[in-house]
């Protein structure tokens, strides 16, 4: 007997599902939030006096935009773990997984390589030591992303 290499409609998995968008959705709006924070409220902390920005409330949070931002970032990537979504499962786990991996050691190494003069990358200049938290915050939702893997 051979084996059929047709799916049938109850092994089909939707590509599109509700938690693929609410992830889709939460890393969008983290990526955003960073970046809205970095061009408008963060103002111009290396000018001579240096430029507040706009809206005050969230010019006042200061480093909380980016812990705000990358906490939306890498919710949105767990959320994409499950196996609901096309990161969740078959190859896509793997993609995820070696995604986060390589993200998390490339910010990492940028940040050693640049750290005496981080001025000339965007996000990283703001965070300085903070931004091993961030690259080893990706190796972890690749952990994540690990669990999954059959």
């Amino acid at each position: 007997m051979s084996k059929s290499t047709t799916v049938t409609t109850g092994e089909k998995r939707s590509l599109v599902t509700p938690r693929f968008l609410i992830s889709l959705l939460l890393v969008v709006a983290g990526i955003g939030w960073i970046v809205y924070y970095y061009v408008g409220p963060r103002g111009n902390p290396l000018a001579f006096p240096p430029v507040e920005g706009s809206p005050k409330a969230i010019a006042d949070l200061g480093r909380w935009n980016y812990a705000i931002g990358f906490g939306l970032l890498m919710l949105g990537l767990m959320v994409s773990a499950h196996p609901s979504t096309p990161l969740g499962r078959g190859r896509g786990v793997v993609v995820g997984m070696l995604g986060c991996f390589l993200v998390g050691l490339i910010w990492i190494c940028t940040f050693y390589v640049f750290s005496n003069d981080l001025s000339s990358l965007w996000v990283m200049n703001d965070l300085g030591q903070w931004n091993l938290v961030v690259g080893i915050a990706f190796m972890a939702v690749g952990f994540s992303f690990a669990t999954k893997w059959e």
